[in-house]
């Protein structure tokens, strides 16, 4: 099974894709018999993921807090 950390790594590669795949060949958003597609919000929804994910990730990388002490 795989760890927290690599399916938010398979997420963002994922959502990369698609924005890729968005972005090589763009569609028009349009509406039919009341139903709604909206590329430029579903782009949008895509690159929240990825921030999403980058901050998640960004909580497994190793830090240091540097402090000093008065006396």
């Amino acid at each position: 099974m795989a760890t927290d950390r690599e399916q938010i790594e398979s997420i963002k590669a994922q959502a990369l894709q698609q924005l890729a795949d968005l972005r090589a060949n763009p569609k028009p958003s349009y509406s039919i018999d009341g139903q709604n597609v909206a590329w430029d919000a579903y782009l949008a929804s895509l690159e929240r993921t990825v921030d999403w994910c980058d901050r998640k990730l960004a909580g497994y990388e190793p830090y240091e807090i540097a402090s000093r002490g008065c006396s």
